[in-house]
């Protein structure tokens, strides 16, 4: 029977399989069916998402993204966080910055680490954010941000008091958004911190998203309601985000290793 290795692997609860090409051999198998089966939370391992390491020729890894439902969104940040700690340990880099070839260009992720050397968490120049204007939804003003991957950004007063299950499938899979969407209920604290729950499209809802904490901000500072750099407060745990001088996002937060293991490819007669 054939296994293949793997890490489990957390940024805020926001939780990922990872795989490593370069050690598993991959060819062959359907990765879009092998992510729905390893993100099954009751009958596999369970997770928000699969991420694969690949060569680049354009950068120095490739990293391909699977959501629980087959699909591939152009971007995660939580995920990138994760990547990177995955390869800067496990290759024994010198180098703390990275450069990784997604679907929304090449990211240049940098390790943070404490006074032992140990990598206590990642931060990723997330690039520009993008205005797509906005749409009225189910009684609701959306800000269509763009970081890499679709979001859609609603202000409101209380968050918790929001059925996600129902709005966020109907919001990820209007008409207004062909690609379908992320999305995110923000309440504003004050002009240094906001609150947001998210709803992520392929995922469903998720204990964080580093690309909605980057496209919440964004949508905060461009309607003038925050600074340039705010923390962000997830179910999961909390994301300090920037607007760089340079109009890019910065995003800094954590990526832990969870455990590793094998998975048994089922047998196919």
């Amino acid at each position: 029977m054939t296994e293949i290795n793997f890490t489990k692997m957390h940024g805020l609860g926001n939780d990922f399989i990872l795989i490593d090409s370069r050690k598993e051999k991959l060819e062959g198998i359907d990765l879009k069916q092998l992510a729905i089966d390893l993100c099954d939370r009751h009958f596999s391992i369970g997770a928000d998402g699969l991420l694969i390491v690949w060569p680049s020729q354009k950068a120095h890894y490739r990293m391909q993204i699977f959501n629980p439902d087959g699909s591939e969104p152009e971007m995660c940040g939580n995920g990138i966080r994760c990547f990177a700690k995955y390869v800067y340990e496990a290759d024994q880099l010198k180098e703390e910055v990275l450069s990784v070839e997604t679907l929304s260009g090449i990211m240049l992720p940098a390790v943070i680490k404490d006074l032992a050397g140990q990598v206590i968490g990642v931060e990723v120049d997330m690039g520009l954010p993008k205005d797509e204007g906005e749409v009225s939804l189910h009684g609701y003003k959306f800000k269509k941000i763009n970081m890499g991957n679709p979001h859609a950004v609603a202000f409101v007063d209380d968050p918790a008091k929001l059925d996600l299950y129902d709005l966020g499938s109907k919001i990820e899979n209007d008409r207004h958004f062909p690609n379908r969407t992320n999305v995110e209920f923000v309440r504003v604290l004050n002009e240094k911190e906001l609150e947001v729950l998210v709803w992520e499209r392929g995922a469903g809802e998720t204990l964080a998203c580093g690309t909605g904490a980057c496209a919440s901000v964004a949508a905060a500072i461009l309607d003038g309601k925050t600074g340039k750099r705010v923390l962000v407060h997830l179910p999961g745990g909390n994301l300090d985000i920037e607007w760089a001088e340079d109009k890019h996002i910065l995003m800094r937060g954590p990526a832990e290793k969870v455990f590793e293991g094998k998975y048994l490819l089922p047998q196919v007669d």
